[in-house]
């Protein structure tokens, strides 16, 4: 199987099929919080997330939606000068907020020039009726992702991480935005503190089995000022290696169904706050090495799919 010259379902396939033309996706910062650190679940958060809410190459929080569009945008036409958008509300839950905020905020991003859609991360237990309402009206008139954190399902990774909603919780979301005609990303951690490689396949195998239609696999990176490097200083958890990362993804993707959109391969934190693992700064190499060990051994996106989830 291929996707123009790549054995796995990319985004850019994606992308390109569906709208005939480049699409760009322009990280924002809608200046929300999540209920996992202003103490309606918990005041710590997830204890990997930066202080930026994982949205540290998202626009600037202290300006306006439509100034932070304009500054990604305009260093973006650089490359590509005739590629549409799509605005991505990165950082941070951003479905938690009264629904005429989040209202006023993805339209105004949706009024933006050449945008021919919207993407907006959040938690799975942060829909609300009135807010499921205010998605199914935007999927109506435009092209609707919805990414969801899933991370892990293993559950004494949960509890580490400190997610705060259980995997039944996930399912119903997924089950819920599909209602809606939401396409639904759901994101996968690979390298979690004492996850063994069967883990990190049974949450992929459990995100294809909910029928999400897109997947982001990254590569967990451990930064300053984290609890997760606190904890990683103080038991010196194993981080996997460049092979073993290789070797995980290559896995995963033989047995995520082909329909399934991949929309990322590996993950990257600032490199003034990178702790561990060191090669994750070298995202050309990895997506290469990806690309060249599919190829000799004659692995494709699917070949080993159909596979069940043992017991998490």
């Amino acid at each position: 199987m291929y996707w123009y010259d790549k054995r796995f379902h990319s985004l850019n396939y994606f992308l390109k099929e569906t709208f005939g033309e480049k699409i760009i996706k322009i990280p924002l910062d809608g200046g929300f919080t999540c209920p996992n650190r202003d103490g309606t679940l918990s005041n710590r958060g997830c204890i990997f997330c930066s202080s930026r809410g994982s949205g540290d190459f998202a626009g600037n929080r202290l300006l306006p939606i439509n100034e932070q569009f304009e500054e990604i945008r305009n260093s973006m036409k650089k490359k590509w000068p005739k590629a549409k958008y799509i605005p991505y509300f990165q950082a941070y839950t951003n479905t938690y907020a009264p629904v005429e905020v989040l209202k006023d905020k993805f339209y105004e991003a949706l009024s933006l020039p050449d945008v021919v859609g919207i993407s907006i991360a959040t938690r799975p237990d942060c829909l609300s009726n009135d807010i499921l309402s205010l998605l199914k009206d935007i999927s109506k008139k435009t092209f609707l992702f919805v990414e969801l954190g899933l991370q892990t399902t293993k559950e004494s990774s949960i509890k580490l991480i400190n997610r705060c909603y259980e995997n039944n919780v996930f399912s119903k979301a997924v089950k819920d935005l599909k209602s809606i005609n939401a396409n639904v990303v759901c994101h996968c951690i690979l390298g979690l503190p004492y996850e063994t490689k069967d883990d990190m396949l049974n949450t992929v195998k459990f995100a294809c089995q909910n029928n999400v239609n897109g997947i982001k696999l990254q590569l967990l990176h451990i930064l300053k000022n984290t609890e997760l490097n606190t904890l990683y200083k103080k038991e010196k958890f194993k981080v996997l290696t460049f092979e073993e990362y290789i070797d995980i993804v290559v896995s995963c993707l033989s047995i995520i169904p082909e329909d399934i959109v991949i929309h990322r391969l590996t993950a990257e934190g600032p490199r003034k706050d990178l702790v561990a693992p060191e090669f994750s700064i070298e995202k050309f190499k990895i997506l290469n090495t990806i690309d060249n060990t599919l190829k000799s051994l004659d692995i494709y996106q699917g070949k080993n799919a159909n596979t069940k989830v043992v017991n998490l």
